[in-house]
């Protein structure tokens, strides 16, 4: 029989600029806020002092930084020691294409304005930290539906009441 292969175990998702600037955090493991800020600042000083040439992942205290720039943003997860960078890098770029099929070419704007759609389309795509919707197909028609379903309470709520 074959091995089973584990997804990677995320501990949080951190997306940030170029200049430091936290634009989305999702945490899969519970800590208080004094603890998070201080890891977010660690971190993106980390990674934004690293070499552009050097390999996406870093080993952090028990963890492992997996981290991708794509334009002006950088995507971090955070995994477990033994979890696979690959698949985490494979994870990171998927949801780059589920922001892009949602946004069409996703840029920094598009998650600064509308950071409730970057989050859901995180949250339909990873829950608890593991992936849970690997098809593309699915998830971004999960958020499509969910968009139709709020424009319809918004002409709704919008109508005269007689």
């Amino acid at each position: 029989s074959l091995p089973v292969t584990r997804g990677a175990e995320i501990h949080f998702i951190l997306l940030f600029s170029r200049q430091g600037k936290l634009r989305l955090q999702k945490w899969y493991t519970t800590l208080p806020d004094k603890e998070k800020k201080k890891i977010i600042r660690e971190i993106v000083q980390i990674i934004l002092s690293r070499n552009q040439k050097t390999s996406s992942f870093v080993d952090w205290k028990d963890l492992k930084l997996v981290y991708k720039r794509y334009a002006s943003l950088y995507f971090c997860c955070a995994i477990e020691d033994q979890d696979n960078e690959l698949l985490t890098l494979e994870v990171v770029h998927r949801y780059v294409e589920l922001l892009d099929r949602y946004f069409g070419n996703v840029c920094e704007l598009d998650i600064i304005f509308n950071f409730e759609k970057a989050y859901f389309i995180l949250d339909e795509f990873i829950i608890g930290g593991e992936v849970q919707e690997t098809s593309k197909k699915t998830a971004v028609k999960a958020i499509e539906e969910s968009d139709m379903l709020q424009e319809t309470v918004e002409e709704y709520m919008n109508k005269p009441a007689f």
